[in-house]
């Protein structure tokens, strides 16, 4: 069984005079609502084997957020380029590229890309994941290669308004 979580990162700042987007911070409340992701994660018994972020200070902040929370260690969190550029088929390159001793990959990216990415598995699909948005989905195989041709189950969605 493999399993994989897409999630979104939180609230950033936005047009912060000399800041380039590869560099624009979380908000606190993007913080906030992160935290009540991990609290979920948390009564659900989350666990991963490996985290993989856009090498974005936002997304890069709220996997390390999500890391703590799940006592993943923060400096074993992986970061890749593909994820920032914004091509589903290169995210997808990592996830089927992944070895197959990890049965659980979580993956922190931006829109729309993450929103398209997680519509590749889901049926129907959604509209746009929030920020701070998690998807989990299992593929009942051995083999990160083998999910293009096997039905994604929809563990869940949840989104920060959910768990107010």
């Amino acid at each position: 069984m493999k399993t994989l979580y897409l999630m979104r990162h939180a609230k950033a700042a936005w047009e912060e005079p000399g800041v380039s987007d590869v560099d624009r911070p979380l908000l606190p409340k993007g913080h906030k609502k992160t935290k009540l992701i991990v609290d979920y994660l948390l009564k659900r018994e989350t666990s991963v084997d490996i985290i993989i972020s856009s090498p974005a200070a936002r997304a890069y902040e709220t996997a390390k957020i999500v890391a703590e929370g799940l006592n993943y260690p923060v400096n074993k969190i992986k970061t890749d380029r593909k994820i920032y550029d914004g091509y589903n088929d290169r995210i997808l390159d990592i996830i089927y590229g992944t070895s197959n001793e990890i049965n659980s990959l979580m993956i922190f990216g931006h829109n729309p890309t993450i929103t398209h990415l997680a519509n590749l598995f889901l049926h129907p699909g959604i509209e746009s994941m929030a920020t701070s948005c998690i998807v989990c989905l299992s593929f009942d195989t051995d083999k990160w290669e083998s999910i293009p041709s096997i039905d994604a189950v929809q563990e869940f969605i949840v989104f920060p308004k959910m768990l107010k």
